[in-house]
């Protein structure tokens, strides 16, 4: 009678479980079988499905649904379906998608042993449309993606419960710790079996830090903890520009950081007892955190195990800790394998990619702690295989030549780092993507001692083009420049190689010309080869230009010097400068005073031949150059070169010494650019023996056609740029740094050239009205306005011109965008500087000074571009007061 008992209760158990499952059909049902009197729960049977219909789920074919199922027609079943087989697990399926919120599979038919199943599904709703109350629209889209709720897409009961997750991480990140966070779901009336979602959110005040109280710190003090907390910061004053919101998981790592510091100064047993965090008000929170330090510890004996490549003594000086230094465990770490110089980079230099080394306590007596340093050296590592992946743009083997990783090599971190170096000056490749996840591209394989490198590169292009127009001193001014920088002259006679022109070869051809009709026009043209024969890294470069400008009727410029004689200067001087290089501001007649017989004409044309050195490092360079200018000038202003007719030639030799380290030629984060010029001509006064025409150089009957015929001159220039970045992060400030000095020298006093002086002021730009001098730039002033006067005998100002300058800047720059289509940084400037006309004029410590603010933005189609505005502290030449302000666009080239 027990036992007969007990079988019924299992059998009413079963069946009472089945029925619940099919007329229940929540999220929670798990199985369904409708029971009707047919079916025999105390003796389950096979029968066979004769058909199976789905309904429900209309937006799906029925045969993907009762495929999915794993039921087919014909298939023998077991009814009632016990746990775990059939029908049970074809519910499950249906479940574990997340895209129905009812399943039930039940029969309408059942004959002798065929039955006729019904799947019943009904489809998740869809979302219709996503509301957010009480967050801004920068908040909202940044959500969106974080939270999964998407409009067209299905929702689930748990969604919401992230989201709220989401929400409540997102908004304690930005210091709303109190914030409320609500997600409602209602049927949209509009659209069946859709729903409308609102996410409301009250923020309510940002919970802020009041007040951190440290207890038991006795051997550091509450600034040294509190400069420790990176994020977690009071309102005391050394926190002025730090944020002061309270985020619990940045308080979490600030306590970590807290215990760090005291392991730094020698507590190697420090730890937080305990800390709590309590509410002053709906807005402010204080911290307390009561600290452990220990005792005090210091570094004893340092012995190392298993080094051969390197003496001990030499490991020590490397490591640069000595027995007695406090002991900083973080210092250690970081002089054996973080720091630019740690020791195992050594290692790794010199091709141990598998070396290792352990620290290890050996004892601690008393507060001393010995250490022994266990090294495995392992074998060194020798490339394998060099991938190149991404690259789009030039031949492979333009990007392979670049690279200082060759297979067969000895492997060498330092290497990979001096091709990236290489591959980011190319510009074919973004910059900022090279320098990522640089360990993710080696491939080491210790069982055969080899490594394969893969750079991953992203294809960009540097191409630029430039239409512009503009009004200048000349008038309305139109330009047209191209500049290529994948050209490819080997390709000039295959028609498949070109992209509007041949391209492939990492060659840069750049071709630019201007004109405004009457006044001005000029024509360039260069090529740059940087491997000439393609094996060694040898460049070979060429040029040739044409300008020529009109001058303007003695009627208008007399009309404009008068206008200026204020100024004190002679008409035909200081006045003709004006008249010369700014009339055309003043007088929109000016294209009608246009004079012929007037006229400024230069050819000129280059070859120069550069090659990367080994010594003393691999970053040095020379470059090597023959130059030829021809000035053929007629009744040209005095003001502008001191001679006024003749044709002069300018032969000359230039030969720089240069060293680049800098990481990314367009926002440079570190490194440094050294520069070591000299230009020069023959001396062709001390070869003729000082005379000309049977006249000696300093006879005043000598004409400047004459006398300087044949230009002579010794030009000097020392240029040096340093960067740093001043956090460890893409985004960092960098601080850059530059000094600049030149100088133009003369073989005889009399004979000192008028060409290839310095204009000193404003933006750097030449414009179109020098065209025989180099302009240098000086922020805060007027173009030119900082160059010395020369005056003639009689006191009567004759040029404005500059033999020598020095100049001095300080530039603290802010990345605010560093993508592909767009770089863009903003900077602060401190600068000085001045021009001299003479050596004996010249005085260090007389500095012109300037501050000033500005924007750059690189883009690839157009290049550099920016506007600074610049204050100048001090009077311009021939000025009592300080100039001011001063406004400068960039175009090109930094200033």
């Amino acid at each position: 009678m027990r036992y007969t008992s007990l079988l019924l209760f299992f059998f009413l158990f079963v069946s009472g479980v089945t029925i619940s499952a099919q007329t229940n059909t929540t999220d929670n049902d798990t199985t369904a079988i409708q029971d009707t009197p047919q079916l025999d729960f105390a003796f389950p049977k096979q029968y066979t499905i004769a058909d199976i219909k789905v309904i429900g789920a209309e937006q799906y074919e029925d045969f993907t649904l009762i495929g999915f199922s794993g039921l087919s027609i014909g298939q023998k079943i077991t009814l009632p379906s016990p746990p775990g087989v059939e029908i049970t697990q074809a519910v499950k399926k249906f479940w574990e998608q997340s895209m129905f919120s009812q399943v039930s599979i039940d029969y309408s038919k059942i004959t002798n042993d065929s039955v006729w199943l019904n799947i019943n599904l009904r489809m998740r709703p869809k979302v219709s449309e996503v509301n957010f109350e009480g967050l801004k629209k920068n908040e909202v889209d940044d959500l969106k993606l974080r939270i999964g709720i998407e409009k067209d897409k299905q929702i689930t009961p748990n969604m919401a419960d992230r989201a709220k997750i989401e929400i409540k991480r997102y908004l304690d990140e930005k210091g709303f710790a109190n914030a409320d966070i609500n997600i409602y779901q209602k049927d949209d009336p509009a659209i069946p079996n859709q729903v409308i979602v609102d996410v409301n959110v009250d923020k309510k005040e940002k919970t802020k830090v009041r007040k951190i109280i440290v207890y038991g710190n006795e051997n550091l003090t509450d600034v040294q903890i509190d400069k420790a907390m990176k994020k977690t910061n009071d309102n005391k004053i050394q926190n002025i520009f730090r944020s002061k919101k309270f985020i619990q998981e940045e308080y979490e790592n600030d306590k970590i950081s807290v215990v760090e510091l005291y392991n730094q100064h020698g507590f190697r047993d420090a730890y937080i007892v305990s800390d709590s965090i309590v509410q002053v008000d709906a807005k402010s929170v204080d911290v307390h955190i009561t600290v452990e330090e220990g005792d005090k510890y210091y570094f004893g004996d340092i012995t190392w195990i298993g080094n051969t490549l390197y003496p001990y003594e030499y490991l020590n000086e490397k490591l640069g800790i000595k027995k007695g230094d406090i002991y900083n465990h973080k210092l250690l770490m970081d002089r054996l394998n973080t720091d630019e110089d740690a020791i195992m980079k050594d290692y790794q230099n010199y091709g141990y990619l598998f070396s290792q080394v352990l620290p290890v306590e050996a004892s601690i007596e008393n507060d001393t702690i010995n250490y022994e340093l266990r090294l495995h050296e392992g074998k060194p590592a020798t490339i394998n295989e060099i991938h190149i992946k991404g690259n789009t743009r030039v031949y492979e083997n333009v990007v392979r030549r670049e690279l200082f990783t060759k297979p067969g090599k000895l492997y060498s971190q330092q290497d990979i780092i001096r091709s990236l170096q290489y591959l980011a000056q190319m510009q074919h490749f973004d910059q900022e993507k090279l320098y990522k996840d640089i360990s993710n591209g080696i491939h080491p394989n210790e069982d055969n001692g080899t490594v394969d490198i893969t750079y991953q590169l992203e294809t960009k292009s540097s191409d630029q083009i430039e239409f512009s127009a503009g009004w200048g001193a000349a008038g309305l001014v139109g330009s047209v420049g191209l500049k290529f920088t994948n050209f490819a002259i080997q390709n000039l006679f295959r028609p498949e190689a070109y992209r509007f022109v041949p391209q492939g070869e990492g060659q840069t051809f750049t071709i630019d010309a201007r004109t405004n009709g009457n006044y001005y026009s000029s024509f360039s043209l260069s090529f740059l080869e940087p491997w000439l024969g393609g094996k060694r890294p040898n460049s070979l470069s060429m040029g040739l230009y044409y300008s020529a400008a009109s001058g303007m009727s003695s009627r208008y410029l007399e009309s404009l010097s008068n206008m200026y004689s204020g100024y004190g200067y002679s008409p035909y001087g200081y006045g003709g400068m004006y008249g010369g290089r700014y009339g055309g501001m003043y007088n929109n007649s000016y294209e009608t005073e246009v004079d012929k017989n007037k006229y400024f004409r230069t050819l000129g044309g280059s070859i120069g031949y550069g090659k990367r050195l080994k010594w003393p490092d691999t970053y040095f360079t020379f470059y090597g150059e023959l130059a030829y200018q021809r000035y053929m000038i007629s009744n040209w202003y005095q003001y502008e070169t001191n001679v006024t007719n003749g044709v002069f030639n300018n032969f000359s030799v230039n030969l720089t010494l240069g060293r680049n380290s800098t990481d990314n030629p367009l926002f440079t984060r570190y490194g440094s650019a050294f520069s070591l010029g000299l230009q020069f001509t023959p001396p062709y006064s001390l070869l003729n023996n000082g005379k000309i025409k049977g006249k000696s150089y300093s006879d005043p009957t000598l004409s400047d056609a004459d006398r300087y015929k044949w230009i002579e001159y010794h030009k000097w220039k020392f240029s040096a740029k340093t960067f740093t970045p001043l956090m460890a992060i893409d985004k960092t400030p960098v601080l850059m740094t530059r000094a600049e000095f030149a100088y133009v020298g003369h073989y005889n006093q009399n004979a000192r050239t008028p060409f290839g002086t310095y204009m000193f002021g404003g933006d750097g730009m030449t414009g179109y009205g020098g065209y025989a001098n180099e302009y240098v730039s000086m922020r805060g002033y007027e173009t030119g306005r900082l160059t010395p006067i020369e005056y003639d005998k009689n006191g009567v100002a004759v040029r404005q011109i500059g033999y020598l300058y020095n100049k001095f800047t300080l530039e603290l720059r802010y990345p605010i965008s560093l993508e592909q289509s767009a770089t863009i940084w903003a900077l602060g400037f401190l600068e000085a500087g001045n021009s001299f006309n003479k050596i004996a004029d010249y005085n260090p410590f007389n500095l012109k000074r300037a501050a000033g603010v500005g924007v750059r933005i690189v883009l690839p189609m157009f290049g550099l571009m920016g506007i600074d505005w610049g204050y100048g502290f001090d009077p311009q030449v021939n000025e009592s007061k300080a100039h001011g302000s001063q406004f400068h666009f960039v175009i090109g080239k930094e200033l």
